[in-house]
């Protein structure tokens, strides 16, 4: 059973001096209580982006997500932060929310933010799920004509542009039906100001977790695509070589294959989870 259509509760909240748009889906119907799961966002997107792959996890499943400072609707920072640090705001906001532990799983620029906050706040952290992510810095990078296109917001909020590179930079089933892109992009998106994107692009400067990868000691599940022209399968594999334990489930698609293709992936984190 999925948890299509539970109403999330939605609220602002100040962490550390950051105001925070919050979403928590509040576990529902019989079953023994289970370890909330916290979702850590892609650049530029909004909690919403994830509603996809919220939908199809179990209604007994705790979720939730926030939007970083300057995306969706948090309110652009005074002042920039940066990966290093701000995995311990997520930790204030974990206990804020009444949590002694969660399960943390990252997707695109979130997996780096959930490798840092199972680094620096392990004793809040029960189980790591990252998902087309990689290293920061220190990793296999994508081709220059894919990073490029990366660098403005533009993608998001321009949905005919980003039917146009969709293949080109997703990869995937959006090879083929690069529509999906602008459909996922852009049905669930609030447009934020421009300068939150690039104060997330910045958070990410000079980081890595590579050199840490052997400090990550919670069980980790690792979701890769075959075919991710942002984040090259390599990336992965290394991950997988570096984090003690860690599982590698590689799918056929691309780099928004969490929210196309959620029907076949959630089952994976959630088995997961439950082990």
């Amino acid at each position: 059973m999925t948890g299509t259509g539970i109403a999330a509760e939605e609220f602002e909240l100040t962490v550390r001096r950051r105001r925070l748009r919050v979403s928590v889906r509040r576990a529902s119907g019989a079953g023994p209580s289970r370890t909330p799961l916290v979702l850590l966002n892609g650049i530029g997107a909004p909690l919403e982006l994830l509603q996809p792959f919220v939908d199809q996890l179990p209604p007994g499943l705790e979720v939730i997500r926030f939007d970083v400072p300057g995306i969706g609707g948090s309110p652009i920072p005074v002042v920039p932060y940066h990966m290093s640090t701000f995995a311990s705001v997520v930790g204030t906001l974990v206990e804020r929310l009444g949590y002694e532990r969660v399960d943390v799983m990252g997707f695109s620029w979130g997996g780096g933010l959930a490798q840092q906050f199972a680094v620096t706040q392990r004793r809040r952290c029960r189980k790591v799920v990252l998902a087309a992510t990689g290293m920061g810095s220190l990793m296999v990078p994508a081709r220059p004509s894919v990073l490029a296109k990366m660098l403005t917001p533009r993608r998001h909020r321009d949905a005919a542009y980003a039917t146009t590179i969709a293949g080109q930079i997703y990869g995937g089933t959006m090879r083929e039906h690069p529509e999906r892109a602008a459909a996922v992009l852009h049905n669930y998106s609030r447009r934020g100001p421009q300068r939150g994107y690039y104060y997330q692009l910045l958070a990410g400067a000079g980081w890595s977790s590579l050199p840490a990868l052997g400090l990550i000691r919670r069980p980790t599940l690792i979701l890769a695509g075959d075919d991710d022209p942002i984040i090259p399968l390599v990336n992965a594999k290394i991950m997988a070589r570096g984090i003690p334990g860690a599982r590698l489930h590689v799918y056929r698609g691309g780099h928004l294959a969490l929210l196309t293709e959620a029907v076949e992936l959630a089952p994976v984190v959630d088995r997961f989870l439950l082990a």
